[in-house]
C-alpha cells in the first residue's frame, strides 16, 4: 500500500513540476482562438469642388481698333463712347466735318485734333455737371481720317485709309500696282512738313531688285503718291 501511495505522489509531483517548467518557460501552448474577421474599410465619399465665389458683375469691354502711337482724332473716325454709370449717355459716333461729335445731354463736344485720352477727361468733366460718376471710356473704332492718296499712273488711284507700318511699295500694291506706260523710276513722295511740301523720289525698278531700300519709306497720314 505503501509502495503505491509513494508511486502516485512521485507522479503527481513530476507533472507539478513540468507545469511550473513549462509555464516558467513560456512554452504552454495554447489553442489558437477562431480567427479574427477582416477590418471593413468604408470606401471614399468623393468631396465636391469648392464652389468659386461668383465674379463681380463687370460691364463688358466694348471692341475697337489699336491706334498708332501718334493717333489724334480727326474727321470721318468712327468711336464709341461709353459711360458705365449712364448708358443713355453712350453712343457709337462718327466724328463730323467740323470735328464735333454729338452726345445726349452734352450736345456737341470737339473731338478732331484731340488723343482718345484728351478726349476722355474732357467728357467726363463734362458730365460731371449731370452726373457723379463719370467713368467713361473713349474707344477708337475706325480710323477713316488717317489717309494716303495715290495718283497717276496705276490701277486704282484715289485715297486709302493708313494702316500701321504702309510703305510706298504697299500701297502701290493696293493701288492694284503701276500701268503699264508708267514710269517706275520716277516716282514721288509728297509731303507736308513743318508747314511746307517737300518731295522724295522712289525708285520701283531699284526698290524690286533690293536696292536702296531707304527710299520705301512708311508712309504718314496725308502723303500723295505722283507715279508719272
Amino acid at each position: 500500500m505503501r509502495t503505491r501511495f509513494r508511486a502516485l505522489f512521485t507522479a503527481a509531483t513530476c507533472l507539478l513540476s513540468a507545469a511550473v517548467l513549462a509555464q516558467s518557460t513560456g512554452t504552454v501552448q495554447q489553442k489558437p482562438g477562431p480567427p479574427s474577421p477582416p477590418a471593413q474599410v468604408k470606401p471614399a465619399v468623393p468631396q465636391k469642388p469648392a464652389t468659386p465665389p461668383p465674379a463681380a458683375s463687370q460691364p463688358p469691354a466694348p471692341q475697337g481698333v489699336v491706334p498708332p502711337p501718334d493717333y489724334v482724332i480727326g474727321p470721318d473716325d468712327q468711336l464709341s463712347i461709353v459711360f458705365w454709370s449712364e448708358k443713355n449717355m453712350s453712343s457709337d459716333v462718327i466724328v463730323r466735318p467740323d470735328g464735333k461729335i454729338s452726345l445726349p445731354l452734352l450736345n456737341d463736344v470737339q473731338a478732331a485734333g484731340l488723343t482718345p485720352e484728351q478726349l476722355r477727361q474732357n467728357l467726363a468733366q463734362a458730365a460731371s455737371n449731370y452726373i457723379e460718376d463719370t467713368t467713361v471710356a473713349v474707344v477708337v473704332k475706325g480710323i477713316n481720317s488717317r489717309r494716303v492718296f495715290i495718283t497717276g499712273m496705276v490701277a486704282r488711284p484715289g485715297g486709302y485709309a493708313l494702316t500701321n507700318g504702309l510703305t510706298v511699295l504697299q500701297l502701290i500694291a493696293v493701288a492694284g500696282g503701276l500701268a503699264e506706260w508708267a514710269d517706275q523710276k520716277n516716282i514721288k513722295i509728297m509731303r507736308t512738313v513743318n508747314g511746307r511740301q517737300v518731295s522724295y523720289r522712289f525708285n520701283y525698278k531699284e526698290v524690286l531688285e533690293g536696292k536702296n531700300l531707304k527710299q520705301d519709306l512708311e508712309l504718314k497720314p496725308g502723303d500723295t503718291i505722283i507715279v508719272p
